[in-house]
């Protein structure tokens, strides 16, 4: 795993816990979901 993989990860889990921090999990899941879709979405157009 190289370094900047890693730093991705741990930016993620950090977000993760702020999101719970705050009590808007809900929304950064919803926008994860929403981001995944999108980017598939790209990638089957780009193809």
């Amino acid at each position: 795993m190289g370094l900047r993989s890693s730093l991705y990860k741990i930016a993620r889990i950090m977000g993760d816990v702020n999101a719970i921090q705050k009590g808007k999990v809900g929304k950064r899941v919803a926008r994860r979901v929403c981001g995944k879709v999108t980017g598939r979405t790209l990638q089957k157009l780009i193809k």
